[in-house]
């Protein structure tokens, strides 16, 4: 059996544009933690290979992120292999050109298909880089070669699209390939598919950089036996969610509903929807400073008064007037749909966004 680490996508040394300085400096510190989070969870798992498919860097890199990741893979001490993407393809300028790295790490550094053989674990491996930001389809016309028990590919590559200017890769190339296991990066949300004998798999980003990378993140491990399965394993690394909450009783209780009993350091953006008085927005986050992240969004209407007019000498007051009359002497369900026909009524003539029950 054979154990591997397949990790993608960190984009060390990130901007996060957009943040304050302090904030974006934070999360830049949460991301130079992976390698090492990498590392420690290499050596809990007992793995034989660690596999980094791609956008290791983002746009560019700083010393003390290539510093911080050559001490993770060199503490490691198993194979290491890394295969170079669209945000940080093989080029002068790249670390993978330009810095040394540790023994134990194998850098694919050609835009065709090479491989490395590991006798001590009777595997070969086959990977190539980027070599600027868009790629040809590497796996066309791929075919393993030597006498190995396990063959594994490592690529930066897009499996959701036929025309990704990002290696595209397709099933029928996934099939065609005949490796036990294919290893990609670029694709931030993590998934798999079998083809053929083949299991694809990608990790998505083992931390999120933004309200468009929701949700728990994190690395496979993957064991090849007689069947090749990929698990995926959540890294500790702050999050980010995008929710909605319903006013009705206080906007408080929305919100407290929606988040943990306990503070976090993970990132919420709440948008307050519904009809009520307007939220107190500054002693809302004040109640809820033990998340520091927490960013509320005021996307609330005032109160309509739906019978305001009933009386008027108009259409529009004869039509509220008899609802109102329905409203007051029916029960049960007469009575909600009077109530409702009248709501609904009121937005449509005040030109407001109006959703069905």
């Amino acid at each position: 059996m054979i154990k591997i680490l397949h990790a993608a996508d960190l984009h060390l040394d990130s901007a996060f544009a957009g943040r304050s300085e302090q904030a974006a400096e934070r999360l830049r510190r949460e991301l130079r933690a992976v390698p090492e989070k990498l590392a420690d969870l290499c050596r809990r798992e007992n793995c034989d290979i660690l596999l980094l498919a791609g956008d290791l860097f983002d746009d560019g890199y700083t010393r003390q992120g290539y510093l911080g990741l050559k001490s993770a893979l060199e503490e490691v001490k198993i194979p290491v292999f890394i295969a170079p993407g669209n945000h940080d393809f093989i080029g002068p300028d790249s670390p993978w050109q330009r810095e040394l790295w540790p023994e134990n790490v194998h850098i694919f550094t050609q835009p065709r298909v090479q491989s490395v053989a590991l006798p001590e674990l009777d595997c070969r491996i086959y990977g190539a880089g980027f070599a600027a930001m868009d790629c040809p389809a590497l796996l066309e016309n791929f075919c393993p070669e030597g006498s190995e028990r396990y063959h594994i590919g490592l690529f930066h590559g897009d499996p959701t699209q036929s025309n990704s200017p990002y290696n595209p890769i397709s099933q029928g190339q996934v099939a065609a390939s005949k490796l036990d296991y294919l290893a990609l990066g670029h694709v931030h949300k993590d998934g798999q598919f079998r083809a053929g004998k083949t299991l694809c798999a990608w990790p998505g980003c083992p931390m999120g950089r933004g309200f468009d990378e929701l949700g728990e993140k994190g690395v496979l491990i993957v064991t090849l036996e007689e069947q090749t399965a990929a698990r995926f394993v959540p890294l500790d690394t702050p999050r980010f969610y995008d929710q909605e909450a319903t006013v009705t009783a206080s906007a408080e209780e929305a919100v407290a509903h929606l988040l943990p009993a306990a503070g976090s350091l993970d990132h919420y953006r709440i948008t307050l929807k519904g009809e009520c008085p307007p939220p107190d927005m500054p002693a809302l986050l004040e109640r809820f400073s033990a998340f520091p992240n927490l960013e509320l969004r005021d996307r609330t209407q005032p109160p309509v008064d739906i019978w305001g007019n009933a009386g008027a000498d108009s259409l529009e007051g004869v039509y509220f007037r008899l609802l109102r009359q329905c409203f007051d002497e029916e029960e049960g369900e007469s009575k909600e749909i009077a109530l409702l026909a009248a709501e609904l009524s009121r937005k449509i003539l005040d030109g407001s966004e109006v959703v069905l029950p």
